[in-house]
């Protein structure tokens, strides 16, 4: 199946899901469009009719018929605004809040019983994809807020996985690469030193969108592992305040030196990297995970 009717066959299976080919929208005598009128003309305080067609994305004749209908069935009104006569703002009357609490009534009940037929593991998962599919087709017009908090359980399973799918994607890697993530990540888990030792995982409104490890060698070395930012977060500044709360744990945890090993290909990451204040020591050509690729070894001295 190719990728456009892939997204058609989805689109086929979701209008069927909401019933949005019913002749009235949740048993009420709406259309879908006239829901979605009475929705945005009850949230948004002071809408214009201009407004509101550039919201719905409507077009200004038929978003004119559809609000005759409403003023004529006493359900929407329109109010003069106060610094210019001239400007209408629409709102809903008495009528028109009892119509709309109905048709919000239905929506929440029938959402709530389709959720109550999954698992919480499922229903988390479905939102997750809602959330992707809008930001996707819709991007945030505001950069998300970006946090850092300490793995739990089930991330280092997502690092692993992110890993093998990013690096196949955008370099051809094959599994052996996949394995040697799961191994750093494995040891990591067994001999986890809390004062010594740290992974961060990045939340972009809660949602994992980069990780890195701090490891340790001797007792005044420690190794940096495991940078990944996602594509979807990369210019968000992610990998940079990685890399500083790497080196900031390192000096309070008294390191003098931390090392870390990437490849010439990786230019982002070694861009961060340089910007960090981190000095290439020495290459060497070596065949992994498929390819023949140059590995570079970098290392930053922390002052005492």
């Amino acid at each position: 199946m190719d990728t456009v009717e892939a997204v058609r066959r989805f689109n086929r299976f979701y209008t069927k899901q909401i019933g949005l080919l019913r002749e009235g929208l949740l048993g009420t005598p709406f259309s879908l469009t006239q829901a979605r009128i009475l929705y945005e003309i009850a949230h948004q305080k002071r809408i214009t009719p201009t407004q509101l067609g550039e919201c719905l994305n409507l077009d200004a004749g038929y978003l004119s018929r559809q609000i005759g209908k409403f003023e004529e069935a006493g359900l929407v009104a329109r109010q003069a605004s106060s610094r210019d006569g001239r400007v209408q703002h629409l709102a809903l009357t008495g009528k028109g809040r009892v119509a709309f609490a109905t048709l919000d009534r239905r929506s929440t009940s029938e959402v709530q019983a389709q959720l109550r037929s999954l698992e919480p593991a499922a229903r988390a998962r479905l939102v997750a994809s809602m959330n992707t599919i809008h930001d996707l087709l819709e991007p945030p017009t505001e950069k998300p807020k970006v946090q850092l908090r300490a793995h739990r359980p089930g991330d280092i399973g997502w690092v692993i996985s992110r890993h093998g799918a990013i690096y196949a994607q955008e370099y051809s890697w094959d599994a052996t690469f996949e394995a040697l993530v799961a191994e750093i990540a494995a040891k990591f888990i067994r001999k986890f030193d809390p004062e010594r030792e740290r992974c961060w995982i990045a939340e972009a409104d809660g949602e994992r969108v980069g990780c890195i490890f701090l490891v340790k060698v001797s007792r005044t070395t420690a190794k940096l592992r495991l940078l990944l930012v996602e594509p979807a977060a990369r210019g968000l500044g992610v990998g940079g305040r990685l890399v500083d709360e790497c080196i900031a744990f390192a000096k309070a945890a008294g390191y003098r030196k931390i090392t870390l090993w990437t490849q010439d290909i990786l230019h982002g990451a070694r861009r961060i990297y340089q910007r960090a204040g981190f000095r290439l020591i020495k290459e060497e050509q070596h065949h992994s995970f498929g390819h023949d690729l140059n590995g570079q070894y970098w290392e930053l001295r922390i002052a005492g």
